[in-house]
């Protein structure tokens, strides 16, 4: 069984979903047999890397508020995240684009270490206040799961994989998703949002029972999501 995840380094609550899909897919006796596959999907494509920019500042500018009103606004996000034991600190977050990085996941994938990349850039950007647009970052992260260092600044330095994240965003498109994380189970089920992992494993169990594919996703949305405007609620 197949399960395709959309999402971006910059999402908090892809990061909040990827830990509550696994304790879900922890409980799925069937586990071993599920193919997890992950999809580039940009929030904001245009946003300029500015490591001297941290996120509350960020939203702060652009939504016109202070940086207190800020953080008040993205505190649900961190109570979010402490209830799957990660602890994001706002202050620490480097703004930074997150093409590069979605690169070096697809890199990571032709050596089967696609789900050890996407961890490893979440938690250089939301626990690390890692700048996830910089090249030294990107090829330690890289050399850290056990990609080589030249191949991965080889890839840096040339135009491989833009092409593979462009592919992703498109397929994204026809799919019409317009917000992550977004989790297809077997080209059947959807979930939007990082949900509880009990509506994981029943996606999981759900597409499990059931052969074929439908005309059409059947999708399970909640407000748990990041939108392609970058705006996280």
């Amino acid at each position: 069984m197949k399960v395709d995840i959309w999402s971006d380094i910059r999402c908090p609550f892809c990061y909040i979903g990827k830990r509550k899909f696994e304790r879900a897919l922890e409980q799925f006796p069937h586990k071993d047999k599920v193919e997890v596959v992950w999809h580039s999907f940009e929030l904001d494509p245009n946003t300029k890397t500015d490591p001297s920019l941290n996120y509350l500042e960020y939203l702060a500018h652009k939504k016109g508020i202070t940086v207190s009103e800020a953080q008040q606004m993205t505190q649900h996000i961190v109570d979010a995240a402490k209830e799957v034991d990660l602890h994001f600190d706002n202050t620490k977050i480097v703004i930074a684009n997150s093409f590069n990085a979605h690169r070096l996941i697809h890199l990571a994938t032709t050596k089967g270490l696609a789900n050890e990349a996407k961890e490893q850039l979440l938690k250089a950007f939301f626990i690390d206040g890692r700048n996830i647009d910089d090249d030294q970052t990107l090829t330690e992260v890289g050399s850290l799961i056990g990609l080589e260092s030249d191949e991965i600044e080889k890839m840096l330095s040339s135009n491989d994989f833009e092409e593979a994240v462009r592919q992703d965003e498109l397929q994204a498109q026809k799919l019409g998703i317009s917000g992550v994380p977004f989790f297809v189970f077997n080209n059947k089920y959807a979930v939007s949002g990082a949900q509880s992992p009990a509506t994981f494993l029943h996606a999981l169990e759900q597409s499990w029972s059931e052969s074929g594919e439908a005309d059409r996703l059947d999708v399970t949305s909640e407000e748990e999501a990041c939108s392609v405007d970058g705006v996280c609620s």
